[in-house]
């Protein structure tokens, strides 16, 4: 993986608009963020597949609401057009910490692919 990237300023501007509005759980600034046919699939969730409007709208409302926690985002980096954005997780969730990636794939100016994985 190219490490071109290593600050959120050099992210493009949808995906900075995308995780603001993912924290403020603004589905109304998020979806026109998404393509038509975007999938978001979240492994902390146990690999599951949001997709459509409906699916879509439910991973950026009700995803993590269980759960009270902090995220810091811990780096950027960029394959082509892949944004991978680091993100340290703590809360009273089980384990209580976690660290996850979440694997942006673009299409143009808008998110095709969010997929939130474990770092590898």
């Amino acid at each position: 993986m190219d490490d071109d990237a290593s600050t959120t300023a050099q992210l493009p501007a949808t995906i900075t608009t995308f995780l603001d509005a993912q924290v403020a759980r603004d589905e109304t600034r998020a979806l026109p963020l998404l393509t038509e046919d975007a999938v978001i699939v979240d492994v902390a969730d146990g690999g599951e597949v949001f997709s459509g409007p409906d699916g879509l709208r439910r991973f950026l409302v009700e995803a993590g609401t269980e759960f009270t926690y902090t995220t810091e985002l811990t780096g950027v980096t960029r394959d082509g057009d892949i944004w991978v954005v680091g993100h340290h997780l703590e809360g009273d969730f089980p384990g209580g910490e976690a660290d996850l990636d979440y694997r942006f794939t673009l299409a143009g100016d808008r998110i095709a692919r969010l997929d939130v994985v474990l770092p590898s």
